[in-house]
């Protein structure tokens, strides 16, 4: 039955007063912050995201907005920083002032503010960053017995590709397991075989997760979380995979529970464990299951998709730039030969290699609009006002490719990382995954992985690629909070 023309008429009217005083609201509350696209009441700016691709839209509203501006995700505003200088005020310069996590949907959603990664409370945060760091170091990070993990999981990747013959292959798979086994050797206190089909279905889990997180599913979930969680669609799939991937870390936590011995600590989940107990007095201790569970999934998901992806990529540029390719298997022949494993030590001695391995993380990208932060308090930033709880996205993506830090900044070269005697030169705008006070915990874990891993596969194959170098693709298969390769084969072929 139609409508009386009234009645119509009166419901327009009232539509259009709500949409003024929205519009009104948004402009009034957030007038001080930096200037930035007009916003729609509700939809924020998702009508100047092109195509889904948040990264690029953002970097062309640079160049209008310039460095700091603002945009709308549906109706949640969020400063957006750009450029090595920018963004090293909000990591390093102004530390404290940009310490809290930001909103992110997609995870927060599962994780509800505990855990380690993504709390924006930042008692919790120093509490758990203080415990893990120590934990960690504690149980291998960042001594000879993580090395040496290390080099026994390369050693078992090895045998396994030995095994399959020359075969076209998609490599992630197998990057994710070596990531996954370190990582899972830290936090349970003992590695799976390459055959346990149960972590190639955790890693494989975390893979697709961040896969999805970061694609256009992810990124209209960020921006609608309410309506987004009632609508059917792909964002749907890593939801419940992430509660998966939680009940599984609880399912491991009650193993090592069952047999804890208090005196002998075996690993983060036991130390965990073991402060839980001696906590369980103080009503807000920190020290409670959520947070254990919580926070040994966000290590254990950063430690398998950070490593997994850069060395997924690290293997397509390899066979991209085959002339690269050619030096760094000159100099781990040189300094290493075949006959022996490689040690961390080496390093020093091979700056190509180094250089390399730099490059490739500044050149992938890996998490291009860096993790979002908060303000922790009311601040005054470049002439702006930003009040405490202010979503930023430090964009890294800005920061890898500025030339003024790298003199290639937009295509792949080592020369980025080398001085005019091809000795190794460090860079300031060496930020692969962030930097300062609130850096990712793993990042030395995972330079450490990717050198060692990246040298034993080159030292006992060939790298050989399905299609022809001139059909092997770069560009990211999604640009969101991740870049993540196109899926792609290869041969890896005894030498």
């Amino acid at each position: 039955m139609d409508l009386p023309a009234d009645l119509t008429l009166l419901f327009a009217f009232v539509l259009l007063i709500l949409i003024i005083h929205l519009s009104i609201k948004i402009f009034w509350t957030h007038r001080r912050l930096p200037p930035g696209p007009t916003p729609l009441p509700l939809l924020g700016n998702i009508l100047h995201i092109e195509g889904g691709n948040i990264v690029k839209s953002l970097i062309e509203m640079r160049k209008k907005y310039g460095d700091v501006f603002t945009i709308y995700l549906g109706s949640r505003p969020v400063v957006i920083i750009c450029g090595y200088n920018a963004v090293k005020e909000i990591y390093i310069d102004r530390a404290d002032d940009f310490l809290a996590r930001g909103d992110l949907a997609t995870l927060d959603t599962s994780y509800h503010n505990y855990g380690i990664a993504f709390t924006s409370d930042m008692d919790r945060w120093k509490e758990l960053r203080r415990f893990s760091l120590s934990t960690m170091r504690d149980f291998g990070l960042g001594k000879k017995s993580i090395e040496e993990c290390i080099l026994e999981e390369s050693q078992c990747l090895v045998a396994e590709l030995k095994k399959i013959n020359a075969s076209f292959l998609n490599p992630q798979q197998f990057f994710i397991k070596v990531a996954g086994s370190v990582i899972y050797y830290i936090m349970f206190g003992h590695r799976h075989g390459y055959e346990d089909d149960e972590l190639l279905e955790v890693v494989s889990t975390i893979s697709e997760t961040f896969h999805l997180i970061s694609s256009v599913w992810g990124q209209i979930f960020d921006m609608f979380p309410r309506i987004m969680k009632f609508i059917p669609g792909k964002h749907q799939q890593f939801l419940s995979n992430m509660q998966k991937l939680l009940q599984y870390v609880r399912t491991r936590v009650e193993k090592n529970r069952e047999t804890l011995d208090p005196k002998n600590p075996r690993d983060y989940v036991d130390a965990f464990l073991i402060k839980m107990e001696k906590d369980k007095k103080y009503p807000h201790t920190e020290y409670h299951m959520t947070n254990l569970v919580n926070s040994t999934l966000q290590i254990f998901f950063a430690g398998v998709e950070t490593t997994g992806s850069t060395l997924t990529y690290a293997f397509l540029i390899f066979m991209k730039h085959p002339d690269v390719l050619g030096k760094v298997c000159e100099e781990i022949d040189h300094i290493i030969g075949r006959d022996r494993s490689p040690k961390m030590q080496d390093r020093n001695q091979m700056p190509f290699t180094d250089a390399v391995i730099h490059e490739i993380q500044r050149f992938i990208d890996l998490i291009p609009m860096g993790m979002p932060r908060k303000t922790t308090r009311d601040i005054e930033y470049r002439g702006y006002y930003l009040p405490k709880d202010t979503n930023i996205y430090p964009m890294l993506t800005t920061v890898l490719k500025d030339p003024a830090c790298f003199p290639y900044p937009n295509e792949f070269n080592p020369k980025n990382f080398l001085n005019e005697h091809g000795e190794f030169k460090k860079n300031d705008g060496y930020m692969p995954l962030a930097a300062g006070k609130r850096n990712c915990m793993g990042e030395a874990l995972a330079r450490m992985e990717i050198f060692i891993v990246v040298v034993t596969i080159l030292q006992n194959f060939t790298l050989k690629p399905e299609l022809p170098v001139e059909y092997l693709e770069l560009k990211p298969d999604v640009s969101g909070i991740g870049n993540l390769p196109k899926p792609y084969k290869m041969a890896f072929i005894p030498r």
